[in-house]
């Protein structure tokens, strides 16, 4: 399973708000929504996220094999 938990310690880090994304970045909340429930985003949008937070792939997600897929 894809955990996001990574994504939210970074923009802790990174001092920057989901609203930020939104409003100033350009991310839909839809995408935001879909990484709070744990579902799937486009490589394209993990791009993004990884160019306005300045960060890697690994600083947004990590795969848990504990967890089955679904």
């Amino acid at each position: 399973m894809i955990s996001y938990q990574p994504f939210y310690d970074t923009l802790l880090k990174k001092e920057i708000t989901e609203y930020q994304l939104v409003h100033i970045h350009g991310i839909s909340a839809n995408t935001l929504y879909r990484m709070k429930t744990g579902h799937p985003i486009t490589t394209k949008t993990l791009d993004n996220l990884c160019y306005i937070l300045d960060c890697n792939v690994e600083d947004i997600l990590y795969h848990d094999k504990s967890v089955p897929p679904q």
